[in-house]
């Protein structure tokens, strides 16, 4: 006896198949799309029956019925004029108007003749010159008119019905974007032009492209990866800090394979509606396929691709997971012959669910970091390519002011550095021009503050306190510029930037940096015994560096080897740590910055005189370049060889 299952009709199987037909295109649920239509026609016609008994009994008219008695003596009065008769039914319509006694009056009527009467009805209608027509007086609607009126309101019914079934039900059904539906997404650039986006308009990030162009050979020449039995990454993970480069990385990716680019916000997918997300999911994936080779980005991917169970809703499965798990089946269901490569881009890799970065789906994580001083050189000569730059600008110099800056934040120096020249009405970008857009980028706007004479002073020696202690202290970063102009929140500032390019900051250096940001309180404390708040941002500083160096990098003998606050967890402060432990940490915070604020008092005293030297010039001419504040505090400044 056999034993197998009886087959399945339903069309729509939960799972997948290999070697069989597919579905013909066309007909998907075609069962559920049968029943639709059905429920449709039911109610199409209990809505006729409903609108053509209620026309019927509208539109007959709105003459009263009166009594034969009333009638008759109309007739005796002379008052009828003509009359219509079918049957014992009898309309009317009188010669002048009467009150009707269920209130109002009337001018048409109808009646009904008793079968019992013997009144001698037509003697008495010829006698009074009542004319007996062949037509009703009171004309109704015939059944056509009622049919077609009685369509009508059908009619917006079904055209409705069609209208939200449609928004209701994208691509293959689910709850669809009837709130706020899209329509299917379109591939970006999808035709090879001088308008797309190269590794030629990327730079700073080599080894970053150099893990990319293998997606791009793969893209161009499939069949040499698949005669070789290689597979191709499924997806590929940018993770780095926002203005990186990621989107770029992604758009350029596709521009030089020369496919198809698909481009989404991982927020688009989210709704209010459970089910949206996975359906738009769905539709962005089917579009790609279509037009395969392709690629998919999906930008901010950490918005839906948070770990699963935190805050999840109460039952225990929201929108956000629903999309999460669409995404996850969807890339695990690729084959090496669809060539559609998912790219992603996120800037909290270390919050992702295990099942997206797993090999099969994200399983290349590409870490896209700021660039070095070469590739911000690189950086700033793309972005200035169409803009007229003058002859003093040096783009070398102007990358060593800059470390630490994005490809995104180069490019708002370059843009408003030309925003400045067509302001002043100037032809040519100038030098001036990029420094002075890179003050107001790093530093904030000028404003116009009108200050007393007595805080002028008082900013002066701050700011000169800053400055005399970067100078003098081994291994600070060079002092760059000092001014006493109110720029954003402060009052004036000391801009020192690194000569090379720092990755590993030692405990000596660290306890330069709190020395350099005391010097303005250490200098308000030497000159005038006071304190202001002035050094409110520097004490900020100070915390953050002191609290690294005890709790995280291990430069405390009494906290030890520990990390014992999380990186990025300020906030946090005193919850990740036991009580004891939390206690050092104060002390020895304590400690170090109470050592270095002695240390930058002593200094000070030391060197009074290149002190008041500073603050009597920054008073003369608020801002003093490199060379100058150099030149003024009498000491020489030591340059270090480039870094490559």
């Amino acid at each position: 006896m056999s034993n197998a299952a009886p087959p399945r009709k339903a069309p729509d199987r939960p799972w997948r198949t290999e070697g069989t037909p597919e579905e013909p295109p066309g007909r998907p649920g075609g069962r559920r799309m049968r029943g639709r239509w059905w429920s449709l026609a039911l109610t199409a016609v209990i809505v006729f029956l409903l609108a053509w008994a209620g026309l019927s009994y509208f539109g007959r008219g709105d003459e009263p019925t009166i009594s034969y008695t009333e009638f008759s003596r109309q007739v005796g009065a002379g008052n009828v004029a003509k009359i219509y008769s079918k049957g014992d039914a009898i309309q009317g319509e009188l010669k002048s108007a009467r009150d009707n006694p269920g209130g109002g009056r009337y001018t048409t009527f109808r009646t009904q003749r008793p079968a019992f009467a013997d009144d001698g009805l037509w003697r008495r209608l010829s006698a009074n010159d009542v004319t007996v027509t062949a037509e009703p007086v009171v004309k109704e609607r015939s059944l056509l008119t009622n049919l077609l009126i009685s369509l009508a309101p059908l009619a917006v019914i079904v055209a409705l019905w069609i209208f939200v079934a449609r928004r209701f039900t994208p691509g293959r059904g689910g709850a669809g974007g009837m709130f706020g539906r899209k329509p299917p997404p379109k591939p970006v650039e999808l035709l090879p032009g001088k308008d797309r986006t190269t590794f030629a308009d990327v730079a700073g990030i080599d080894e970053v492209k150099g893990e990319l162009d293998d997606v791009v050979d793969f893209l161009e020449h499939p069949e040499a990866y698949r005669s070789m039995g290689a597979k191709m990454p499924r997806g590929v993970l940018l993770a780095g800090s926002p203005g990186t480069g990621k989107t770029l990385l992604a758009r350029a990716v596709a521009g030089e394979a020369g496919v198809p680019f698909f481009s989404a916000s991982a927020s688009e997918f989210i709704e209010m509606i459970v089910g949206v997300g996975a359906s738009r999911v769905r539709e962005l994936f089917a579009e790609a396929r279509k037009v395969a080779p392709s690629i998919i980005f999906i930008d901010e991917i950490d918005t839906i691709g948070r770990v699963r169970g935190a805050g999840a809703s109460v039952s225990g499965h929201d929108e956000r997971e629903q999309t999460l798990n669409q995404i996850l089946t969807e890339m695990d269901g690729f084959s090496g012959a669809e060539g559609v490569i998912v790219i992603a881009a996120t800037n909290r890799a270390d919050i992702l669910d295990p099942a997206l970065t797993r090999p099969g789906r994200f399983d290349r994580v590409v870490n896209v970091s700021p660039p070095d001083r070469r590739g911000r050189e690189a950086i700033l000569r793309i972005h200035t390519r169409e803009i007229p730059l003058d002859d003093d600008v040096d783009l070398v110099q102007l990358a060593r002011k800059t470390p630490g800056m994005t490809g995104a934040d180069l490019a708002n120096l370059a843009n408003e550095g030309a925003l400045l020249a067509v302001r002043r009405k100037q032809s040519r970008v100038s030098a001036a021009h990029l420094s002075e857009a890179l003050e107001k980028v790093q530093l904030g706007a000028e404003r116009t503050l009108v200050m007393p004479e007595e805080d002028r002073r008082r900013t002066a020696y701050h700011e000169s306190g800053h400055a005399l202690l970067g100078m003098l202290q081994p291994g600070a970063d060079p002092v760059r510029k000092v001014t006493i102009v109110p720029r954003g929140r402060a009052l004036g500032v000391t801009m020192s930037t690194p000569e090379v390019e720092r990755y590993a900051h030692s405990e000596e250096y660290l306890r330069g940096r709190i020395i350099g940001a005391l010097g303005g309180m250490a200098a308000e404390d030497v000159v005038y015994g006071v304190v202001t708040t002035g050094a409110e941002n520097d004490l900020e500083q100070v915390t953050h560096i002191a609290r690294g160096m005890v709790a995280r990098w291990g430069m405390s003998e009494r906290v030890g080897r520990l990390s014992a606050l999380p990186s990025d967890a300020q906030q946090a402060y005193g919850l990740s740590a036991a009580p004891q432990t939390l206690d050092v940490i104060d002390d020895e915070m304590r400690r170090i910055v109470d050592g270095c604020y002695e240390e930058a008092c002593r200094k000070l005293r030391d060197h009074r005189g290149k002190l008041d030297a500073l603050a009597l010039a920054l008073l003369e001419s608020e801002t003093l370049e490199e060379a100058d504040a150099y030149r003024v505090a009498g000491i020489t400044r030591l340059k270090k060889d480039d870094a490559p």
